[in-house]
């Protein structure tokens, strides 16, 4: 196979209620695009029959793989290693429940065009939908978090959560490969690095649907702010070693 123009990859932890409808939704879009694609789902350790699930649409589904783990690691730790084992000469990932559908890839291609090589997708830019809306103490906890990450890390960029991010390969690489959080701090570490090997960052406005079925909880929003802090200081000390 040619290298693709495409890797989507999909972390995914117990997902085998969610992850079906997911697979078809991306398939009957991607293969309707002139480009060619990958799809990669990161089996995250899952005790339930994701993996299962997975190889059963591979013979359905073109170019589907799944890389199955066997302990989990943490959704930070899945999407490092399907951008590092990626082949496309861009890598997407995004939710196995599918609450950013992979249409809105293409609305990322002209900025691809305009030289950006980090775009991710945002609900807290204009522009952006979000059905139905989130609860009033998420959405608060939410806009907590965003503000602090903004002071600490990344200043102008409203959505770092948003599990919707293109990054083109020589970006993965060098990013991912410095990478060190392993659970939901990733993306704002991801992000962190991209800004300090100066990639310009593009964030646009996405359809997201909120399902209250979601693996988040309060403490999640405690660890992203924590892990902000870690690498805060590992920027500080140079800890990722960037020169």
């Amino acid at each position: 196979m040619a290298r693709p123009f495409l890797s989507v990859i999909i972390p995914a932890y117990n997902e085998s209620k969610r992850l079906p409808l997911t697979l078809i939704d991306i398939d009957k879009h991607l293969e309707q695009q002139e480009y060619s694609y990958e799809i990669l789902v990161v089996n995250d350790g899952s005790a339930d029959q994701t993996a299962e699930i997975v190889n059963r649409f591979m013979p359905l589904i073109e170019n589907l793989k799944i890389i199955d783990n066997k302990e989990n690691k943490g959704k930070g730790a899945a999407v490092r290693q399907g951008m590092l084992l990626a082949k496309g000469t861009w890598r997407l990932f995004m939710d196995a429940d599918n609450s950013t559908s992979i249409v809105e890839f293409n609305k990322m291609i002209p900025y691809f065009k305009e030289g950006y090589e980090v775009v991710i997708g945002s609900r807290d830019v204009r522009g952006a939908r979000m059905l139905p809306p989130q609860a009033f103490y998420k959405r608060w906890l939410g806009d907590i978090g965003n503000l602090f990450i903004q002071a600490l890390l990344l200043p102008g960029i409203w959505d770092t959560q948003c599990g919707f991010k293109c990054f083109s390969d020589e970006a993965a690489e060098r990013i991912f490969h410095l990478t060190k959080i392993d659970r939901w701090g990733f993306d704002a570490e991801a992000l962190a690095l991209a800004k300090a090997l100066n990639y310009q960052i593009k964030e646009m406005p996405v359809f997201w649907v909120n399902d209250p079925r979601t693996h988040v909880s309060w403490k999640t929003y405690l660890q992203v702010l924590w892990e902000t802090v870690k690498v805060r200081w590992w920027l500080w000390q140079n800890a990722y070693g960037i020169k």
